[in-house]
């Protein structure tokens, strides 16, 4: 009975003790666990923490490597830009010419544009150019280009400076450059297709073309063709204007040009352009009706019409190894104002003598040319020109001009100049070329003259693209 007793009671006090025993252990477990996690964070928060300071070490040694490269490459660029700053650019050019032995050449019926190049029989140096070109900082860039010539002469015939970045399609340049009305008056005598200048320029501007010494405004239109206005104003001394020495400008000029693709293989364009300038006794040699030499000086206005067009066909635009070239222009002048003569020398008299007015004189002429340049194979082409002029209308009182001054002289003769050449030129590359040229000119009334011309043409150092 005693023993009954003791056993329920040492039972009865374990099932009291248990349940305390029991929440201890529930309690110890939490502890543990949230000992566990808040090791485990503290141990994540540790290499968080590392591996943040390591990326900051990192970044901060990759910006410092970064601004060393940076400044490496700025002074390399530095280096490379002033060691090519300007470029220099050298295009050397001459050849051997066949042609006949006339003492004055004239193309009959035109006033003459001044001295030409071009007209020396037998081996000569020509027409060489050099170029200097840079970007003066991101608003400008200079050009200049020097032309020396075999005679040792040396002429400025570029020194402008143009905007870069203006926005909005503007561009504008000023200083001395070729005009841009017409298509081949702002091309250099290198860039021509044949050896020589066209009868059209020649009797225009020049052997040498328009040059202003001006300001020039340009604006590309937002379209999805070619669509470009401009306008120039200058001091228009170059013929057929002269240098009159007044303020503001001599000459004025603007031009429009179009154009775009035609397929993948044909692309084109035209122009229309007008120029308006004064001469002042601009001077031409003539013979009185002695045969005496005399000078005749032509003071008015003078305005030119041009209209040009381009056509160039490449398959799939792919000009290295077959592509044709079709090029065109006709132009109009019109002359009004009045003339006089003189001694050409004090020391031989002529029927001019002490000047001598020959009244008003108005003309209106106009012509052109057309050719055609085709690339049959890699580095050979072949092409053909026909040069054009009218005889035009000249009035005067004849009267008094041929009492004065023989009717014989060039400048009256009832004549179409013409003249037709084909060349064969090979290339060995973009910096190199050959050229034979054979030309029937019949610009000189009662002279026809077979020339032959072999011309090579050599590039060295810098040298931009070419205009379309």
């Amino acid at each position: 009975m005693n023993h009954v007793s003791l056993f329920a009671l040492a039972a009865a006090g374990a099932l009291s003790a248990f349940p305390a025993v029991a929440a201890d252990a529930d309690l110890q477990s939490l502890r543990d666990e949230i000992a566990q996690m808040r090791k485990s964070y503290e141990q994540r928060i540790e290499s968080l923490e590392k591996r943040l300071v390591q990326a900051e070490s990192t970044s901060t040694q990759a910006k410092a490597a970064a601004d060393k490269a940076a400044t490496q490459t700025a002074r390399a660029g530095e280096a490379k830009a002033n060691a090519f700053n300007p470029e220099i650019g050298l295009v050397l050019q001459g050849q051997a010419k066949r042609m006949k032995d006339v003492p004055e050449r004239a193309v009959s019926g035109y006033w003459p544009a001044g001295h030409e190049h071009g007209d020396k029989r037998g081996l000569s140096l020509e027409h060489s150019e050099l170029m200097l070109s840079a970007n003066i900082d991101p608003n400008f860039r200079g050009v200049s280009r020097f032309g020396v010539t075999g005679d040792g002469e040396v002429e400025v015939e570029e020194a402008s400076v143009s905007t870069l970045g203006l926005g909005n399609g503007f561009t504008v340049r000023a200083g001395r450059f070729a005009s841009d009305i017409g298509y081949q008056n702002a091309q250099h005598p290198h860039e021509w297709d044949f050896a020589d200048a066209t009868l059209m320029q020649k009797v225009l501007f020049g052997n040498e073309g328009y040059r202003q010494d001006g300001v020039q405004l340009k604006w590309l239109a937002p379209t999805p063709f070619l669509l470009q206005f401009g306008a120039e104003v200058g001091r228009g001394a170059g013929f057929p204007g002269t240098d009159r020495n007044k303020n503001g400008s001599g000459a004025g000029a603007i031009f429009v040009k179009t154009g775009g693709d035609v397929g993948a293989s044909n692309a084109w364009q035209a122009g229309l352009s007008l120029l308006h300038t004064k001469a002042s006794d601009r001077a031409a040699h003539f013979e009185d009706t002695g045969g005496v030499e005399a000078e005749s000086f032509f003071s008015g206005k003078s305005r030119t019409a041009i209209a040009d067009f381009v056509w160039k066909w490449a398959p799939n635009g792919n000009a290295s190894d077959r592509s044709l070239k079709l090029q065109g222009e006709v132009f109009r002048r019109t002359e009004n104002g009045t003339w006089r003569c003189d001694d050409a020398d004090a020391a031989n008299a002529t029927t001019c003598t002490g000047g001598a007015a020959l009244g008003d004189l108005s003309t209106r002429q106009s012509g052109g040319y057309a050719s055609a340049v085709f690339q049959f194979m890699p580095k050979w082409r072949a092409g053909y020109r026909h040069d054009w002029l009218a005889k035009g209308t000249k009035s005067f009182d004849s009267a008094t001009v041929f009492g004065l001054l023989d009717a014989g002289n060039h400048y009256f003769a009832d004549f179409k100049p013409r003249k037709d050449s084909v060349m064969l030129d090979w290339s060995n590359s973009e910096f190199s070329r050959l050229r034979l040229q054979y030309s029937r000119d019949r610009a000189m009334m009662g002279v026809t003259d077979n020339q032959v011309t072999l011309q090579y043409i050599m590039s060295l150092g810098a040298h931009g693209a070419h205009k379309f």
